[in-house]
């Protein structure tokens, strides 16, 4: 009775321990298979990385206005642009080397040329991007042969503007100057003002809200088309498309070699940009490239 009553227990723990084994099995086969299908899910829940932000400053008319217009070239390459308009000259410089900015877009060469020696900011080029032919307008006269002696005109007062509205009073004949290349002529250049003008110095963006107050002012044209001027039938005379003052795209030295301020200088390049600013300004904006 004894031997039977082991025989009996010794076959119900080999069954036992053999059920055992095999739910052990069965769950590490289990956690096998389903580690796969765990790792799959994880791959396809994961976010796609996020796109690059640049944040470029620049004045509403044209600059902000063509990025915006190449802005979806950006998007397809994972950029996002972050467009910050700016009404005056100073701060888009001054927030660019501070690294507000990423970029700029509202000036040319011999304006920043300026404000870097001025500022003791080291501000580079990346590209040109268009030209914005200068113009002289007026309320009160059709002609510069309406110009009374003693008539007020009115320039730009920072120096790289301003000398090139003094040169292009010149190559109309209403003064002269010492050198009449020199953008960097000032009053003090003036050698001849046979009707005595009366030129006074203003804030560029003041300009077009002063043609109520003065008989001529020469205008940078963003500001004009900002104020509904078109420069090719409303200017009395304006710079030819040869003018050498092209528009830029401006960065620091430590990041205007990056992948992202390389696309957004190709993006300003492309063909997309070139039809865009010749269908939108009909020659009051040229394509620089």
């Amino acid at each position: 009775m004894k031997k039977a009553l082991l025989v009996i227990f010794s076959l119900t723990l080999i069954f036992a321990l053999a059920a055992c084994g095999n739910n052990n099995n069965n769950a590490g086969n289990a956690a096998a298979t389903n580690a796969p299908a765990a790792n799959d899910a994880a791959a396809t829940d994961a976010p796609a990385a996020d796109p690059v932000t640049l944040v470029v400053g620049a004045s509403p008319v044209p600059h902000a206005e063509i990025l915006k217009a190449i802005a979806p070239l950006l998007e397809k390459e994972g950029i996002k642009l972050e467009i910050k308009e700016f009404s005056d000259y100073i701060q888009p410089n001054v927030q660019l080397a501070e690294k507000a900015l990423d970029a700029n877009f509202f000036q040319h060469q011999p304006y920043l040329d300026d404000q870097n020696q001025k500022n003791g900011t080291d501000l580079v080029s990346v590209t040109a991007v268009h030209v914005e032919p200068f113009g002289a307008y007026s309320k009160k006269i059709k002609s510069i042969d309406e110009l009374k002696d003693g008539a007020k005109v009115a320039i730009p007062n920072d120096a790289t503007n301003g000398g090139r509205a003094l040169i292009l009073l010149a190559k109309n004949g209403l003064i002269k100057l010492k050198d009449d290349t020199n953008i960097a002529s000032t009053k003090a250049d003036i050698t001849e003002n046979p009707k005595k003008l009366d030129i006074i110095e203003l804030d560029a963006a003041m300009l077009p809200r002063q043609l109520d107050e003065v008989d001529l002012a020469l205008i940078n044209t963003n500001f004009a088309l900002e104020a509904k001027l078109v420069p090719t039938k409303d200017a009395l005379f304006i710079e030819g498309t040869d003018s050498p003052y092209a528009n830029i795209l401006v960065a620091r030295p430590d990041n205007k070699d990056s992948d992202a301020i390389q696309k957004l200088a190709a993006a300003l390049n492309s063909p997309e940009a070139k039809k865009f600013i010749e269908d939108t300004y009909q020659g009051s904006i040229i394509p620089a490239f």
